[in-house]
C-alpha cells in the first residue's frame, strides 16, 4: 500500500492544478526522474514592464532620478496588476500599463518620444493577444496621444495588421483616439539631444564617424543621467483565464530620417504573444531585433525545441542578437506565469508583480541594485 502521506499530497496537488501538463508532473511524483518541473504553474497571472535597456549606469543616476524611474514603473505596473487580480483580460492590463508610461515624459514613447532629424516625433506601437494570435500595429504617427490604443484599435476595428502615417492617424480619428496638436510631444531634454546630435554630425570628419558609433551611442543619448539607451515600453501579461498579451511602444531613435520604423511596431520582433508558450516585449536597436525575429525567436524555440523561457530568451539576447552586432533587451511571461527580464546591456528600466502581489523594480544590472 502506498504511504498514506504520499497519497494526501498527491490528493492536494491534484485538486489544485489546471492543467493536463500539471497532471502529468503529479503523477509521475514517485518517479523524480520524469517530472518536468517547468510545467508545474508558477503564478496564475503575472505582468512585467519595461522602460528601455541601454547604459544606465548607477554612477550617472542622481537619488532623485531614480526615484522617479522607480515610482513611475511601480505606478504603471500596479495599475495592470489591479486589472489582473480583478479578473481582468491580460490585453487590457497591458494595454492600460502602457498608456502610463506613455503619458509620462521620463521614457521614449508617447509624450516623452524623441525627435526624428526633420524636428518632428513619430511615434510606434503594436500589441498581440495570445489567444487568437490576432495583432495590430501603428507606425510613423504625430497626433496620437496613446499609440498603443491605437494598435489595438487596429487589431480590434479593422482587418488589418499594421497602419501608418497619415491614414494610421485618420483611423484613430475615426475610432474616437485622443488626438492631440504636435506639441504635446515636445519635451526640451528630447529636443536638445536632437541637437547635440546634429552638432556631433556636423563636426564629425566625414568617413571617420561610423554608423554604429553615431546610431548606438548618441541616438539615444539621455543627458540627464548620461544614459545611452533604447528608449521603449513594454507590457506582457498573463491572466486568471490563461491568456498571454504583449504590447510594445516606442518614439524610436533620436535623429532618425526617411520615415524609419524600428522593431517596436513589427510583430514577431518587438512584439509576440502566443498562449502555447509566451508572451514577449523588446527593447534594443532595432534593426538587428528585426533581422533576429527576437520575440518570435523566443517562442519558437520554446515550441520547437523545449527550452524554457529562461533558456530561450538566454539563447537570444545574449547569444543570437550580440553576434550580429546588437543589443537590448526583453522581457517575458509564459503560460506557466514564469517571468524573465533579460538584457545585454548595463541596464534595463523592469518591474515585475506575481499573483501574490510581490512588486520587484530594476533598473540596473544585479550585482549594482
Amino acid at each position: 500500500m502506498k504511504n498514506p502521506l504520499y497519497v494526501l499530497i498527491l490528493l492536494i496537488l491534484f485538486f489544485n492544478c489546471k492543467s493536463k501538463e500539471e497532471l502529468e508532473a503529479i503523477s509521475n511524483l514517485n518517479n523524480p526522474e520524469v517530472i518536468d518541473s517547468t510545467k508545474l504553474q508558477v503564478n496564475k497571472f503575472a505582468i512585467v514592464i519595461h522602460g528601455g535597456a541601454g547604459t544606465i549606469l548607477k554612477k550617472n543616476m542622481t537619488a532623485e532620478d531614480e526615484a522617479a524611474y522607480e515610482a513611475k514603473l511601480e505606478e504603471a505596473i500596479r495599475v495592470g496588476h489591479k486589472i489582473l487580480s480583478n479578473g481582468g483580460s491580460s490585453l487590457d492590463a497591458v494595454e492600460k500599463t502602457i498608456n502610463i508610461l506613455e503619458d509620462s515624459p521620463l521614457f521614449n514613447a508617447g509624450k516623452g518620444a524623441v525627435f526624428t532629424h526633420a524636428e518632428t516625433n513619430e511615434l510606434d506601437a503594436s500589441i498581440m493577444d495570445g489567444k487568437t494570435l490576432n495583432a495590430g500595429a501603428s507606425a510613423g504617427t504625430k497626433t496620437v496621444k496613446n499609440p498603443i490604443n491605437l494598435a489595438r484599435a487596429v487589431m480590434e476595428k479593422s482587418p488589418h495588421v499594421m497602419l501608418s502615417g497619415l491614414g494610421a492617424e485618420t483611423f484613430a480619428q475615426e475610432q474616437g483616439l485622443t488626438i492631440v496638436d504636435s506639441t504635446y510631444f515636445f519635451t526640451e531634454n528630447r529636443f536638445n539631444g536632437l541637437k547635440r546630435l546634429k552638432e556631433r554630425e556636423e563636426k564629425a570628419p566625414a568617413n571617420r564617424v561610423s554608423k554604429k558609433e553615431i546610431d548606438n551611442k548618441s541616438a539615444f543619448y539621455d543627458a540627464t543621467i548620461k544614459d545611452s539607451k533604447f528608449g521603449t515600453v513594454g507590457c506582457v501579461a498573463l491572466d486568471k483565464n490563461g491568456n498571454l498579451a504583449a504590447g510594445t511602444s516606442t518614439g524610436g531613435m533620436t535623429n532618425k530620417r526617411w520615415g524609419r520604423i524600428g522593431d517596436a511596431p513589427i510583430i514577431g520582433a518587438g512584439t509576440y504573444a502566443n498562449n502555447n508558450t509566451c508572451a514577449v516585449s523588446s527593447t534594443g536597436w532595432g534593426e538587428f531585433f528585426i533581422r533576429a525575429m527576437v520575440a518570435h525567436d523566443i517562442s519558437a524555440l520554446m515550441d520547437y525545441k523545449g527550452l524554457t523561457l529562461q533558456e530561450a530568451a538566454r539563447e537570444v539576447i545574449q547569444k543570437k542578437v550580440p553576434e550580429l552586432g546588437g543589443d537590448g533587451g526583453i522581457i517575458a511571461v509564459d503560460k506557466y506565469g514564469n517571468l524573465v527580464m533579460e538584457f545585454n546591456t548595463a541596464g534595463m528600466y523592469r518591474a515585475s508583480m506575481n499573483d501574490q502581489g510581490e512588486l520587484t523594480i530594476g533598473i540596473y544590472k544585479d550585482n549594482e541594485n
